[in-house]
């Protein structure tokens, strides 16, 4: 794969778009949009699932470091976020990012693409879902947290999002208000994107299989062109936000996340010869 193939650049820049203003539309994080097109385009060029895979999740967290900057300074001038539970989770969910790229290099080729597709279809689900937690949860002590932070870290580091789609409905669940469930994710969206990132930095250094331009599995070319139109995007989505129907626009899109799992699934199997 050349690394400044300019129809990838443009593929790139074009997903960064689409993920900046369906993050500012809709509240979800951008790499739910950048994993599985950045997957579908490596897959496209040729590259191997067992480095497409990791490079689709390590090239997502490095360009959502910005946005995840950005997202959570607004927040913390509302005075939205729940610190303690910034706190609690902070040291953990550190651990567990890092810990994302070590173990995506234990998964045979396929299987962390399945995995992905797998957290695509619920993430589509819980879109769908008017789910509510039962009133009487809190969130539990000490021991239980640090569980809670370690593998809110390594699952969105897994699969390559800034945690927001890890964080929200976990903090619901124990009866956060989602408004300040959202503010938290978004706070703690910005160590999971730049220890996550650089957890498959250490990862890949060295790795003779991965392409030209990449630091480790990030592919810099990709996150750059992915970055410079991302930052565009969210306003528009914020300023749409306001003037289309969010519950609709959530579900369309939850069916174009089902649509998206099904092909990462496909490539998934197929690299495993299942089908």
């Amino acid at each position: 794969m050349a690394p400044l193939d300019p129809s990838l650049l443009l593929a790139c820049a074009a997903t960064g778009l689409v993920a900046g203003v369906l993050g500012g539309m809709l509240g979800i994080g951008g790499g739910i949009v950048i994993v599985p097109a950045l997957l579908l385009l490596f897959d496209a060029r040729g590259v191997d699932m067992a480095i497409a895979a990791p490079m689709a999740v390590a090239t997502s967290l490095a360009s959502i470091i910005f946005t995840s900057m950005a997202a959570a300074r607004a927040q913390i001038r509302r005075n939205a976020v729940e610190w303690p539970v910034v706190r609690r989770w902070a040291l953990f969910l550190i651990l567990g990012s890092l810990a994302s790229g070590q173990v995506a290099k234990l998964f045979p080729a396929g299987a962390l693409t399945i995995f992905i597709g797998c957290f695509l279809a619920l993430a589509a689900c819980v879109m769908f879902a008017d789910w509510r937690p039962a009133p009487h949860r809190s969130l539990p002590g000490s021991v239980p947290n640090a569980g809670l932070g370690f593998g809110a870290g390594l699952v969105s580091g897994l699969a390559g999002i800034g945690g927001g789609n890890v964080i929200v409905p976990t903090l619901v669940y124990f009866n956060v208000p989602v408004l300040r469930a959202a503010a938290t994710a978004s706070t703690l969206g910005v160590p999971i994107a730049l220890f996550g990132s650089l957890g498959y930095v250490i990862a890949g250094w060295g790795d003779a299989r991965l392409p030209a331009a990449t630091a480790g599995f990030v592919h810099l070319p990709a996150a750059v062109a992915i970055i410079a139109l991302s930052v565009f995007g969210a306003p528009m989505g914020v300023a749409l936000a306001h003037r289309l129907p969010a519950r609709l626009l959530k579900r369309v899109f939850a069916l174009l996340l089902i649509a998206a799992a099904a092909r990462v699934l496909y490539s998934g199997f197929t690299a495993l010869g299942w089908l």
